[in-house]
């Protein structure tokens, strides 16, 4: 009798071990919201000024950005996955810049918004851990003016509880997305390579 208890040891174990592992596969699955008043979006473009000896960078933010990341039980990108940016409110330092870009670069009265739909998220821990850092890569798909293209962001993502703070970049050419170059008064050159920045507060909703 002894002998026969002792063979269902393995087996109890290893159906431990399973129930385990499946309810840490149910913790996985998660909905992380964009937290609209920390998170801000940017573009720097490399210019040339007249009057000036050097280069500098024409940045413009906008914190209207929303959307969410939907994480399936193996921690990948699901259905419902999005983030959106309203173009027609960013802003930099030069009015006529702005209205440049509004008007010709993006044509914001026809295309108002920008969308990136995640696909993979290589090399991020499943579960998301409660606190630490981790390198991002964010792998995906981005649309402007009606052109889609694949993208990949680089970044740190810092996890604290149920917030998950993301800080990325990407970069690309006007003509990947089929856009106007801008030619802008007292700019004597702008450089051919976009650089989009993201900070990002992420709060768990379910």
């Amino acid at each position: 009798m002894h002998c026969r208890r002792m063979r269902w040891i393995p087996t109890l174990v290893a159906l431990l071990f399973l129930g385990q592992a499946a309810l840490m596969a149910v913790a996985a699955a998660a909905n992380f919201e964009i937290v609209l008043s920390a998170s801000e979006a940017r573009y720097r473009v490399r210019e040339q000024l007249a009057g000036l000896n050097f280069p500098n960078d024409a940045i413009g933010t906008t914190k209207s950005i929303s959307g969410m990341i939907v994480l399936d039980t193996h921690g990948r990108p699901a259905p419902g996955s999005k983030i959106t940016v309203d173009l027609r409110t960013l802003r930099s330092d030069e009015g006529p810049r702005d209205n440049y870009l509004r008007q010709n670069t993006l044509t914001t009265a026809t295309f108002p918004r920008a969308e990136f739909v995640p696909r993979e998220l290589p090399g991020l821990p499943n579960p998301l851990p409660r606190s630490g850092q981790a390198n991002a890569q964010i792998l995906g798909d981005m649309t402007l003016r009606n052109v889609t293209r694949p993208v990949t962001w680089n970044g740190v993502a810092e996890f604290g509880g149920d917030t998950v703070r993301l800080q990325a970049a990407t970069a690309f050419k006007f003509a990947e997305f089929e856009l106007t170059q801008p030619r802008i008064f007292r700019v004597l050159s702008i450089d051919d390579n976009i650089r989009l920045e993201v900070d990002l507060t992420l709060r768990r909703a379910s």
